[in-house]
């Protein structure tokens, strides 16, 4: 079974969150770009990944769409895959001041 947590912030920009989760979880994020997405940034941890990416995505109509459009004031959001229900990263995820646990589902 794999867990999938929404986090969010509205006060912090994506790379400051980059920053701030590297300093909380010891990661390394790598940033990619995706035509559906935009720049978002990509960790492996020994429990799963981290994904860090702002909510507004690009549209196909030349504006912006929002990628959780149940949370329109989250301006960055971060998205975590476990494949255990390992308390430690939410621990620590807890930790990151304006971080906002939004969410979880379990596939």
């Amino acid at each position: 079974m794999t867990d999938y947590d929404t986090y969010g912030t509205s006060t912090h920009t994506a790379r400051e969150l980059v920053h701030l989760v590297t300093t909380h979880l010891d990661v390394v994020f790598a940033e990619r770009e995706s035509d559906y997405r935009g720049v978002y940034h990509l960790a492996r941890c020994t429990h799963g990944h981290i994904e860090i990416q702002p909510n507004a995505i690009p549209g196909d109509d030349g504006q912006d769409d929002l990628y959780a459009p149940e949370h329109p004031a989250v301006r960055v959001l971060l998205l975590l895959s476990t494949s255990t229900s390992e308390p430690t990263p939410h621990t620590r995820l807890a930790a990151v001041p304006g971080l906002v646990h939004l969410s979880r589902a379990s596939w």
